[in-house]
This record gives C-alpha cells, sequence and structure tokens, in this order.
C-alpha cells in the first residue's frame, strides 16, 4: 500500500483558488497528473453538465495511467460514475470541497436551489474519500445533509453519517516561499489596512467601508490598500468608498500580476475580514504572512485559525477593537510571530496529512 502518484485530476473551475491548490499539490507531493479542466465561468452549469462532458472524454489509454481520480464538487461524481465507463470505477474517488452548497450564499434576492445541495449530498455518497478545506466546511455540510435527509418523505435515510466517517479536514495547504523572500515594503507612517477579499456581498463590503468612514470622520490616520478579484458587476459601495476615503489610499483595484499583489500585502500592517460568507481564508493567511495583523469575525472558518485575541463579536466591537489597533499596529509583525501564526497551513506541515489521504 503506498500513495496514489498518478492522478487523474477533475476540474470544471480551473481558477483562482481551485487552480492554486491543484498546482501546489501536484508540486509538493510530485504527482503525475492528467487533467480535465474547463475554465472558472458559469458555475451552475458546469455542476450540471461537466459530468457527461468529463465522461465522453475518458479514453481506455487513460486507464494504464491513472491510479486515483481527484474531483472538486463541481463535479456531479454520481452521475460520472453512471456514464463512466468500467475501468473508470475500478479506481478510487477522491473529493475535495473547498465550499458546500448548503452553507454557500446565493445573491440578494434569490432563492437557494435545492438540487445544488443535492448534488454535493450524492456526490459525497459517491465518492471513495472527502476532503474539507475546514471543520466549519465540513460541519455544515453534514448538518446541511442531516436536514435535506429529514425533508425526504416517507423516507429513512443516513447519508449524513456515512459521509461523515469518510470524510477529513485536510486545510488547503499554502507555499508561503514567495512572500518569505520579498523585504517589508517601506509604506506611510502609521498603520496600513488591507482588504485583500472578492468584491461581492458575502463579503460584507459595507460593514468594512463604514467602519472605516466611522474611523475617518474620528480624525484617525491610516493608509487603506484594497485589492482582491473584482468583477464586472460589484457592490456600489466599492466607487463610493474609492471617494470618500481618497485620502487615505495607497492602492484600491484588482491585481493580476501576483508579484505585485503581494508586494502591497508587504506593505500592510492591519488585514480586517467582515465576511458573512468564508469556507477557508487563503487571502488572510497570506496577508497574516506578510506582516499583517487580523481582524477577523468571531464566526465562520476564523475560530479554527486564529486565536481569540484576533477575533471580534459585533460590529461595535470591530469598531472599537480596530480604533485601538490604529493606535498601536503601525507596523508588520515581527518575523517569528507571523510565521508562528500561519507555519501550520504549510507545505512543510501538511504534506504528510495529503499523503496519507491519497495512499490506499
Amino acid at each position: 500500500m503506498g500513495p496514489c502518484r498518478r492522478i487523474l485530476v477533475i476540474e470544471p473551475y480551473y481558477g483562482g483558488s481551485h487552480k492554486l491548490f491543484l498546482d501546489q499539490l501536484q508540486k509538493y507531493l510530485d504527482l503525475r497528473c492528467i487533467y480535465l479542466t474547463l475554465p472558472p465561468r458559469k458555475w451552475k452549469w458546469r455542476m450540471r453538465f461537466a459530468a457527461p462532458w468529463v465522461a465522453a472524454r475518458l479514453s481506455p489509454d487513460m486507464a494504464a495511467h491513472v491510479d486515483a481520480v481527484l474531483c472538486s464538487t463541481f463535479v456531479d461524481v454520481a452521475t460520472l460514475r453512471g456514464l463512466a465507463p468500467p475501468w473508470f470505477n475500478r479506481l478510487p474517488i477522491l473529493t475535495y470541497f473547498h465550499e458546500n452548497q448548503f452553507a454557500y450564499p446565493v445573491q440578494i434576492n434569490d432563492q437557494r436551489d435545492f438540487h445544488f445541495g443535492l448534488t454535493n449530498y450524492l456526490t459525497a455518497l459517491a465518492s471513495d474519500r472527502l476532503g474539507f478545506n475546514s471543520r466549519f466546511n465540513l460541519d455544515s455540510f453534514v448538518a446541511g445533509c442531516h436536514d435535506m435527509e429529514k425533508r425526504a418523505p416517507d423516507i429513512t435515510l443516513a447519508g449524513a453519517e456515512t459521509i461523515l466517517n469518510k470524510s477529513t479536514v485536510l486545510w488547503p495547504a499554502l507555499d508561503f516561499g514567495p512572500l518569505d523572500d520579498l523585504c517589508d515594503q517601506p509604506g506611510p507612517q502609521g498603520p496600513v489596512i488591507v482588504w485583500n477579499h472578492r468584491w461581492e456581498h458575502d463579503k460584507n463590503p459595507k460593514l468594512f467601508f463604514r467602519t472605516l468612514y466611522q474611523l475617518a470622520d474620528e480624525g484617525l490616520a491610516f493608509g487603506l490598500i484594497v485589492v482582491g478579484q473584482s468583477f464586472q458587476r460589484q457592490p456600489a459601495i466599492f466607487a463610493e468608498a474609492q471617494e470618500r476615503l481618497r485620502r487615505h489610499i495607497i492602492h484600491f483595484g484588482y491585481v493580476p500580476e501576483r508579484a505585485e499583489y503581494l508586494r502591497l500585502l508587504k506593505q500592510g500592517t492591519i488585514v480586517i475580514s467582515t465576511a458573512n460568507h468564508e469556507f477557508y481564508g487563503i487571502s488572510v493567511l497570506e496577508a497574516v504572512r506578510a506582516g499583517c495583523r487580523p481582524l477577523l469575525p468571531r464566526r465562520l472558518s476564523y475560530p479554527e485559525l486564529f486565536h481569540d485575541q484576533y477575533l471580534y463579536d459585533d460590529n461595535d466591537d470591530l469598531a472599537a477593537q480596530l480604533r485601538s489597533l490604529l493606535a498601536r499596529a503601525t507596523r508588520p509583525l515581527a518575523p517569528a510571530l507571523r510565521h508562528g501564526l500561519t507555519e501550520r497551513f504549510s507545505w512543510f506541515q501538511l504534506h504528510k496529512e495529503y499523503e496519507k489521504w491519497l495512499t490506499f
């Protein structure tokens, strides 16, 4: 028995954190991968049609070159097993849950589509092993499965327990080398606040910017770096904040070049999340490794990642803690502290857990 080295990777949403995860997985575990991928667009269509798309591309030639299959939750694994040739179904299938559709927030005024959660449920049942990027992700998924099973009329199901028994929490390991190689970047004298999240409603930018408006009106000094992925449609408060906070802004906008993004993180001294939704928190961990002190909600995945002293309770507590931080967090965290807060999430620490997960 040993770790599977030849992996068929099926990723219908090959971009962002999903792509980063797979690229580093292959690099640090020395895997030989065959990729079946699609660009990161139209996630609902990906979940509906990735399985038949993949099944049509499973050639007999692959059988001799693959030890296992790795999928994300954008693959309907149950449907794929039904459509796939016999050689494929003799392989172990591992599914990694970057997110789950029971806890994933819907857009404002949208109604949650029950069938996407059901697809996740059936995928979990049809997979041999499951990895979750946080305990919060796993717990919210199992709770969603239990709730769905209770709603099934005249049917008794125990799938949630089966799912739990083959699940493992595997934090997405990170390569901090490029950050560690950079010197701290000179910024303005005083604290620099970083926002490096997606520019969408579920990250609650209204709370973030309205808190900054309040502190700016009080005359508190700070610099501001706003990065993160932006989209054609984005919450209106970003344009408003760019005007109202203009005298504080060091950078405001998406940065496509990763080297430039990391350089900006190195200028920060505080990183804040106001998220209503977060299954893990890669952007926060990167900012902390760069030297930012975290200030995060005491909920979602964050209590798994950071000690209580870095968490806040509610809107008023956020403003109060940030007010206090602005008086003292004027320099990046010392290297020993930033390593102490983040090293357990590195590939150096986690690669053995992944080797174990891939061993059959």
